[in-house]
């Protein structure tokens, strides 16, 4: 291998014709002295680690025919010069630095076979003359910054052209037609750039190898759409078809199954398709990639897809698919990427799936998915990545054969019914960082094993019904960042625990039974970082904790006195409490015989009873942070819609109350799980005296999908549907783990059962149903509550959330709207609508101009559905199905961009 520079002493080499010196360690510029090369023919220097510009005195060799620079850092521009090399057949400088426009003299090359220039940074619009070149077999522009739209006539002049590569560009416009006319087309690459409008049918009669229309803006709406796809069946030699990340809409044509046998991959993910999974679709024996995640495709799955034995990658996640999981999945044993997730899958998890031996992450994550776990999952050799079976309706002990998982980075059994003790095998699983059981029914202490997972960063335990102490073991896991361990039942002191756990940056152990001194350093040196309520036994210095100090121990002596006068105080003191309390609960039993418990016949019997003086005592006197205000008159309405719903974004009930107060009044009260983090209308418009960190995109982006989803569901899957008929921020309300639960179903609406009871949902219209500002125009008119206008209450609040203005803001009078203010911005003006705060929280000392826009770009999506959703029209309103759908899409890039 070749090191070093080029020499200068080369240029004396007048009779050099070939040159070649690739793939070695050449370093330094292209020395001036090679131009003296006259003679040259080819020249290929590709795979080194030239630096500099291309000199422009290349350009007088009039001899070269072939000039290879690939893989290289060079630096400038293409000059200009290149187009008086006549004789030039194959021109490669990809792979490099190159900036600035193409040179238009490089189309006008008579004798062009070549030009690949892919992979720098290009600007400006294509030369359209390249598009009339009749020599031209292989055109590549892709992954520059290249703009414009492509001529009507591209490709009228291309007879042999084989491949055209102008992907991850900023391309716009339509994709011409006459693309056609280059009937000898293999490849087709238009990926990643802004190309919109259908996809003329004549696109399909090109039959090429390779089809790449993936992340557009291409559109179908109907059948008549899908034409060119038709086509594409007809086409022998095609193996690979890209729309991923499209706007293709209408029912998935049945004729999907017709393609070649040759076909390899056929990906469809991230548009709007509806319709069913053809069931012929397992005759396209050789399909080793199949995307259809991210659309609205419904109904079963077919078992046929067991037939596709070469399937590598299978990918379903988040539509609506339901019934279980074919039993044919079992033969797909190449599979190397599967998910279905965010689905409704019913039934047991097949132990037939232990058979995918090469799969490196499994994801059967928000189904329906109920039984045990099959002991056989966790005997996958190769599940490095994770395992999410998370927000599923399983139940049963946790395996011990967990501990196989012995390389597996993430393992999420979270939000199920899982039950019994957590196994200590899960110490064995040496390489996970992230482990999350919250959310089910574990009891019995923690394993004291955990402190074996050093490399665990986030361990969730959060909502069982763990007992006991907290292992002090766990302070070893030294890269331990965030740790959640509220509503158990544990006790202990935290001191010992946290004081070597410097790498600890969030907790919550809000809601335990812990005692004993809080540390004033780590992690408890920020407010903003831990949560501790619901520990009466705490004491320390935090003057913002309000706790009591704590008191020096005793002497032992003293303490013997001391056990020695309070044992028998206390003994007769808990005989005394011992008698009124049987007294009182004989008298409660007489009262509540005698009263009405109207809230409770509603919910039902599986719901406990509880009394005003134990709804008293559990919010600290109705202490205003634990209550939600409400009316008598809608006690019995928000009854009877809970009652009938239950979804993870969804205010879970736990009981209601329904008797009177000591005063001799009527009290009716619904008891929700306690949510710590309040209402989002407090994180938007914060009073004087709070001192609140601002949401970030990414935290608001999760709120606008949960409130999205749950929405979605109580107009599309709850049997009857539901109308929420009030949603706002403040009826919004927000976790310890910031998921956001819909609340305040006072004024909501059941649609096409009969409830019952006298009164609720009686009549078409009701006048104003909701709140001013949010509340849809038709409801003022007298106009019949319906899906719609929920979604207007969705499209205010989530204008409201990413602009920090409220619908009833001093600005908006003599006819601007806060719908007005952000349509007049959108698409162009958004950062001057945007809350300016909300871009500082993201990057306060960040000035890289590609983060700002990609965060402007999200924005700019987010503030175009909360226009589409707050029409004044109700015909033209975004639903929330589609609303649901796009924010997951918009979340879902956020997150893979590093730049939110």
């Amino acid at each position: 291998m070749l090191s070093g520079e080029i020499p200068r002493t080369i240029g004396r080499l007048h009779r050099l014709r070939h040159l070649s010196l690739v793939n070695n360690s050449i370093v330094g510029e292209i020395p001036h002295e090679i131009c003296n090369c006259s003679n040259l023919v080819s020249m290929t220097l590709g795979k080194n680690q030239l630096q500099g510009e291309i000199p422009p005195a290349l350009g007088s060799l009039s001899q070269l025919q072939l000039f290879y620079l690939t893989t290289n850092n060079l630096v400038g521009g293409v000059p200009p010069s290149f187009g008086n090399l006549s004789s030039l057949a194959r021109l490669s400088l990809y792979e490099n630095k190159l900036e600035g426009p193409i040179p238009e003299g490089l189309s006008r090359l008579p004798h062009l076979q070549l030009i690949q220039v892919a992979r720098n940074n290009l600007s400006g619009a294509i030369p359209p003359l390249f598009f009339n070149m009749s020599s031209l077999q292989y055109l590549g522009f892709g992954s520059n910054k290249l703009q414009g739209s492509l001529s009507s006539d591209v490709g009228v002049n291309l007879p042999i052209l084989e491949e055209l590569h102008l992907g991850n560009n900023h391309l716009s416009g339509r994709i011409p037609s006459s693309f056609a006319n280059s009937t000898k087309m293999q490849l087709l690459s238009l990926a990643r750039n802004n190309f919109h409008g259908r996809v003329a049918p004549e696109i399909g009669k090109l039959c090429p190898v390779r089809v790449e229309l993936g992340s557009n803006r291409l559109q179908v709406h109907d059948a008549e759409g899908w034409e060119f796809l038709r086509f594409f069946t007809n086409c022998t030699r095609l193996q690979l078809i890209d729309l991923n990340e499209n706007d293709l809409g209408g029912v998935l044509p049945g004729y999907v199954a017709n393609f070649s046998r040759q076909i390899q991959w056929l990906s469809m993910a991230g548009n709007r398709i509806t319709g069913t999974i053809p069931s012929g679709i397992g005759n396209l024996v050789n399909l080793n990639d199949l995307e259809l995640g991210g659309n609205n495709l419904h109904g079963p799955i077919p078992e046929g897809i067991g037939r596709l034995k070469n399937l590598q990658i299978l990918l379903l996640q988040q539509n609506d698919l339901s019934g279980h999981i074919p039993s044919s999945f079992g033969n797909l044993t190449l599979l190397q990427n599967f998910s279905l997730s965010n689905n409704r899958i019913d039934g047991p998890i097949l132990k037939s799936l232990a058979n995918l031996q090469q799969l490196p992450s499994l994801d059967l994550s928000s189904n329906l998915l109920t039984e045990v776990i099959p002991d056989e999952i966790f005997g996958l050799p190769f599940l490095t990545d994770f395992l999410s079976l998370s927000n599923n309706y399983l139940s049963g002990v946790l395996p011990r054969q967990v501990g196989k998982l012995k390389n597996i980075a993430s393992l999420d059994l979270s939000k199920n019914n899982l039950s019994g003790e957590i196994p200590g095998t899960l110490g064995d699983c040496a390489s996970l960082v992230h482990l999350a059981l919250d959310d089910n029914s574990f009891t019995g202490s923690i394993p004291p094993s955990l402190g074996n997972l050093r490399g665990l960063s986030r361990l969730n335990l959060k909502k069982n019904e763990l007992s006991g102490s907290i292992p002090r073991e766990l302070a070893k896991i030294n890269g331990l960042q965030q740790l959640y361990l509220a509503q158990n039942n544990l006790s202990g002191v935290i001191q010992p625990l946290f004081q070597n756990s410097s790498a600890l940056i969030e907790l919550d152990l809000s809601f335990n039974h812990l005692d004993g001194e809080v540390p004033s350093s780590s992690v408890f040196a920020n407010m903003s970082r831990f949560s501790l309520i619901g520990n009466n036994g705490l004491c320390g210095s935090i003057p913002e904790l309000k706790l009591p100090p704590c008191q020096v121990k005793p002497h032992k002596q003293r303490h013997k006195l001391l056990l020695g006068i309070l044992l028998p105080v206390a003994g007769s003191a808990i005989c005394f409490c011992l008698l009124v309390s049987a007294l009182f609960m004989f008298k409660r039993k007489i009262t509540v015989g005698r009263m009405k418990i109207a809230g409770l016949g509603v919910l039902g019997e599986k719901y406990p009873r509880v009394s005003y003086f134990e709804i008293f005592e559990a919010t600290d006197g109705f202490a205003p942070a634990k209550l939600q205000d409400g009316s008598s008159r809608n006690f019995l309405a928000e009854c009877t819609a809970l009652r009938r719903v239950k979804h993870r974004n969804l205010i879970n009930i736990i009981t209601c109350c329904s008797s009177i107060d000591p005063n001799g009044n009527d009290f009716r009260a619904i008891v929700f799980d306690f949510m710590p983090n309040f209402f989002l209308d407090r994180w938007l418009h914060p009073r004087a005296d709070e001192q609140w960190h601002k949401l970030s995109i990414v935290q608001l982006l999760n709120i606008a999908v949960d409130a999205a989803d749950a929405l979605d569901y109580l107009h599309n899957n709850s049997r009857p549907s539901v109308i929420h008929c009030d949603l706002k921020p403040s009826n919004i309300l927000l976790g310890s783990d910031w998921t956001a639960k819909v609340a305040d179903f006072g004024l909501s609406k059941l649609v096409g059962e009969y409830t019952g009871i006298s009164g609720f949902n009686s009549g078409s219209s009701v006048g104003i149903r909701g709140t001013i500002g949010y509340v849809a125009p038709e409801y003022g008119l007298g106009g019949q509550v319906s899906v719609a206008g929920d979604a207007y209450s969705f499209g205010i609040t989530l204008l409201e959330m990413f602009t920090g203005r409220a619908p009833t803001d001093d600005m908006f009078r003599d006819g601007l709207s806060l719908h007005l203010f952000a349509e007049m911005a959108c698409p162009d003006r958004i950062p001057e609508i945007i809350d300016p705060a909300l871009l500082q929280v993201q990057h306060p000392y960040d000035d890289d101009d590609a983060r700002l826009d990609n965060a402007l770009a999200c924005l700019a999506s987010v503030i175009r559905i909360g226009i589409l959703c707050s029409k004044e029209t109700p015909s033209e309103r975004m639903n929330m199905e589609n609303v649901a759908t796009e924010l997951n899409k918009i979340r879902g890039a956020a997150m893979e961009s590093s730049s939110l």
